[in-house]
């Protein structure tokens, strides 16, 4: 089969890699259709790490991805050949005191797809997973929009760790495809007004039409200052989705005492940088949003129920051979580029 494979720092080709066999049981073959590229891929790419997660090449990355069943093993009962399905990328043991605890985002024994030293990633023509991460999608539903479903998942676990947010004064700082996944349940579940910041205007005209109260280009202006104009009494709650220092420091000033901050951007560097005085005064509540945990059948349902909708997520599209294109795309933050997605077909 072809996969495409990284080969060094903003590297990447296709090759030919055996085709994965069905090992156990509880395992599923899958034919991949579409694979969404996500900023920890851009991170691989352009970095060649995340923190101590360090890429050996040639390595195939992404875990966004949906796609239709080949075989089965002969335990697997939830899917069976010829089921389009939404693919969880974790693969948790099952068996450690994380698992054990409800807590299999972070198992002791995790493999993720796309992670170095755990698993290849989905920019395959095929992979093997186990049942437990193989999710039946309806029949109006989209690859496109199942692979949404790993992003959202992760938006939707974000919003339910925060606070109730019926009614709430929220925050999102960096609106990109974590962004969006965040905004959206957030609306859904009842948010009051939600203030938007971003440094694409392409990005921050996205969040209007996705329900933003207020928008504001952080490299344009004083976004503490207009917000608090708005706001005097400050925010609830601020999803931190871009994972920059400057965004950070922001969040501090302009939540609330008794606030709550989510962190949920992947920064380019090893140590965060608090306001000490700010924090104890305010007495500020911080939360670290570790992927997501048992959320794709939520966010699957709000997409099918049409609780959400996703159709302003996928800006751009790229076939499967052109895969470096859309990095490239993505990693340079060009063409107003929300996400880009790798057909197979």
């Amino acid at each position: 089969m072809k996969a495409m494979v990284l080969t060094g720092i903003r590297a990447m080709e296709m090759q030919n890699l055996p085709m994965p066999e069905i090992q156990n049981d509880n395992e599923v073959l899958i034919k991949m259709k579409v694979v969404g590229i996500c900023g920890s891929d851009v991170h691989y790419y352009s970095l060649g790490k995340i923190g101590s997660q360090i890429v050996t090449y040639p390595f195939p990355v992404g875990h966004e991805g949906a796609g239709e069943v080949i075989r089965v093993g002969n335990s697997v009962t939830r899917v069976k050949p010829g089921d389009r399905i939404a693919i969880e990328p974790a693969m948790p043991c099952g068996e450690c005191d994380q698992c054990q605890d409800n807590r299999p985002h972070t198992c002791r024994k995790l493999r993720f797809l796309g992670c170095p030293g755990q698993a290849d990633g989905c920019l395959s023509e095929y992979i093997v997973m186990p049942e437990t991460s193989c999710f039946r999608i309806a029949e109006t539903m989209t690859y496109t929009e199942a692979a949404i479903s790993e992003p959202l998942a992760i938006g939707v676990y974000a919003v339910n760790q925060s606070i109730p947010v019926k009614g709430a004064t929220v925050g999102i700082f960096g609106f990109g495809p974590i962004g969006m996944s965040v905004i959206l349940p957030a609306i859904a579940k009842g948010a009051g007004k939600i203030y938007v910041t971003d440094l694409i205007e392409e990005r921050l005209t996205i969040a209007k039409e996705c329900g933003a109260t207020w928008t504001g280009n952080a490299a344009k202006g004083d976004i503490v200052e207009q917000i608090i104009k708005e706001e005097p009494l400050l925010l609830d709650v601020i999803f931190e989705c871009c994972g920059k220092q400057e965004a950070m420091d922001q969040a501090i000033e302009l939540l609330k005492p008794g606030g709550k901050l989510m962190i949920i951007g992947i920064p380019e560097f090893d140590r965060w940088s608090f306001s000490v005085d700010k924090m104890r005064h305010k007495e500020i509540c911080i939360q670290s949003v570790r992927r997501q945990n048992h959320s794709v059948e939520e966010a699957l349902e709000l997409m099918e129920t049409n609780a959400v909708n996703v159709g302003k997520m996928a800006t751009h599209r790229f076939p499967f051979d052109r895969t470096k294109e859309g990095f490239d795309l993505v990693t340079g933050y060009n063409d107003g580029v929300m996400k880009a997605m790798i057909d197979f077909d």
